[in-house]
């Protein structure tokens, strides 16, 4: 007699990626009709069909969970490229300023945790935004009126800075003789004494102070950031830095921890982190740490190069200075991290050695750099299965789009981010200027031209939910709490949903190397699915943001039930 489900999921359309990744269908049953029901054997897909058919009838046992969808979509789980789970858990449990709405609501939230937590030595955190300060740098005396004379650090949202009241920065010994580190800038009051923002690796004068919670007060930060990103849809990620970066700990040990308690239900790739710092002579340490991390769920079979910063404060990598508002260059071309031509030795290294290279590149100079690097590992090496890839691709310069599938480098999106908001419209469009406006987030364009798209959060950066994020990937434009939409932020490179949601499953299984257990509906692999409280494919591409989440399966066994009325949010 066969095998019993231990679920089946009936009465609903079921979407599946296509073998390309270039879209999203509808799965069809071995009779080649519209499936609208899934029988999992084993933690593994067994049967797509009708629930009136006899194949999955005969799956259905006394103790087979048998689960009705009234209508509702079943998708494969959605998979994030590009997160920091460890990064927000600890933000989580500490002073988290997250979801704040305005400056006010931030420094109530600093406030109320210093005085919830007297014993703490420091006030750490993160969460704060740019847009709620004139010129996206915030004062040391603002943070002072909130923190009672203790030592206080908060990273900014983005990661890329942070924030430092008046006790921290002289525990620092940070001061006007302080110099601005070679990745980094001090922002400065008219007499030179720091201002109270610390730009990229200036944050590290003060974060490398700040004293480390207990492998305990982490593993629950983590698992925080799981059900977290469970209750989103999300099966699997890349965490895309593992290591120490800007005060916050290498999560690594906290990865091997949960994943040998058997408390790690996602499936994870870590990114381990290339110090730039340092060159070539840390990759015996990369090796090493690389064959510790490998655990049930878990591997670190990737190395994270960030090779510029971002926009907002001028460290992103560009091939043409920035502009003033009124047109004057005057605040260079952006850094690179790594050195062009070591960049290139680097990568090769690393493709030589196995590794996956995961690069960070918002600059079209930094993007040429990170494809010229790529381009000398493949001449070197030849192809390989490593599946290399780039994230956030902000600007990228015409010339260099199609590279991308002529080098086999996954473009890695951050679909939120493609509209307009006050960061982009205050901070970024008048120091870029209008050209390289019209160059942000091409998504369609290295569609069009043949490279494979994964897609990515950035949480906490950003929001962590994919619906969200495909949203505005198929309208470019933000979804209104009201429902009404915002100018189209460069249409023309609008994805369709189909598209959207194949990079947010295929897409970033490919990335994972978990493609050939994960990322589409399809007999034989892994029960790693979501179940949404409507079909988005049925209704107008503008209510996409309004899709909610009702069910998240790993291996058929639930991670995330809701209550049926609600959904996951932000």
């Amino acid at each position: 007699m066969a095998q019993h489900a231990e679920l089946v999921l009936a009465g609903g359309p079921v979407y599946t990626a296509d073998a390309t990744a270039r879209g999203m269908t509808a799965a069809t049953s071995a009779a080649g009709r519209p499936a609208s029901a899934v029988a999992v054997v084993g933690g593994r897909i067994a049967r797509l069909g009708d629930a009136r058919d006899h194949e999955i009838r005969d799956l259905i046992g006394p103790a087979t969970a048998v689960v009705d969808l009234r209508g509702r979509a079943l998708l494969p789980g959605f998979q994030d490229a590009h997160v920091h789970p460890a990064f927000a858990g600890l933000t989580m449990i500490s002073c988290n300023l997250m979801g704040a709405a305005s400056l006010d609501e931030a420094l109530a939230r600093i406030a109320a945790y210093a005085q919830a937590h007297p014993g703490r030595e420091w006030i750490a955190g993160s969460g704060w935004r740019m847009e709620w300060f004139a010129g996206g740098t915030p004062d040391r005396h603002t943070l002072d009126q909130v923190t009672g004379g203790r030592p206080a650090y908060l990273s900014n949202r983005d990661g890329h800075g942070a924030w430092a009241n008046t006790r921290a920065l002289e525990l620092a010994g940070v001061d006007e003789r302080t110099p601005d580190p070679v990745d980094g800038r001090i922002e400065r009051e008219p007499d030179g004494r720091p201002q109270g923002t610390l730009h990229e690796g200036a944050a590290n004068l003060i974060g490398n102070l700040i004293p480390e919670l207990t492998l305990a007060e982490r593993l629950d930060g983590l698992l925080a950031a799981q059900r977290h990103l469970h209750a989103r849809g999300i099966t699997a990620w890349q965490d895309a830095i593992v290591g120490d970066y800007l005060g916050s700990p290498d999560p690594l040990p906290v990865y091997l921890a949960a994943a040998a308690s058997g408390q790690l239900t996602a499936r994870v790739q870590g990114a381990l982190w290339w110090d730039r710092g340092r060159g070539g002579e840390q990759l015996p340490d990369i090796l090493a740490r690389r064959e510790r991390g490998q655990a049930p769920r878990f591997r670190a079979n990737t190395v994270k190069i960030m090779q510029d910063g971002v926009a907002e404060n001028f460290t992103a990598g560009m091939l043409e200075p920035y502009l003033d508002p009124t047109g004057c260059h005057e605040h260079g071309n952006g850094l690179s991290y790594v050195d062009p031509l070591a960049l290139r030795e680097h990568v090769t290294r690393l493709d030589e050695g196995g590794f996956q290279v995961h690069l960070h590149a918002i600059g079209d100079r930094a993007v040429r750099e990170a494809l010229d690097a790529i381009e000398a590992a493949r001449r070197a090496n030849g192809s390989n299965d490593n599946r290399h890839h780039i994230a956030h691709l902000q600007v990228v310069h015409p010339d260099d789009v199609p590279r991308f599938a002529a080098l086999g480098v996954t473009a890695n999106m951050q679909g939120l981010w493609a509209a307009h908001e006050p960061q982009m419209d205050e901070l970024t469009i008048p120091f870029i200027g209008p050209q390289r406006t019209q160059r942000q987030y091409v998504f369609a364009d290295l569609l069009r031209s043949g490279a494979r798209l994964a897609a990515g959060s950035d949480w906490a950066v950003s929001s962590a939910n994919p619906l969200r994020a495909i949203h505005v990937a198929v309208n470019r434009s933000l979804h209104g709490s009201t429902g009404a939409q915002a100018e189209p932020f460069l249409p023309g490179q609008a994805l369709t949903l189909g598209e959207a949601v194949a990079a947010y499953t295929l897409g970033s299984a490919y990335v994972n190397h978990l493609d050939d257990q994960t990322g589409t509906v399809e007999v034989g692999k892994l029960a790693d699915l979501v179940v949404l409280d409507r079909d988005p494919f049925a209704g107008p591409p503008s209510e996409i943001a309004t899709t909610g989440v009702l069910a998240t399966y790993v291996e058929g066994e639930p991670v995330y039930l809701a209550d049926g009325s609600s959904h996951a949010g932000d």
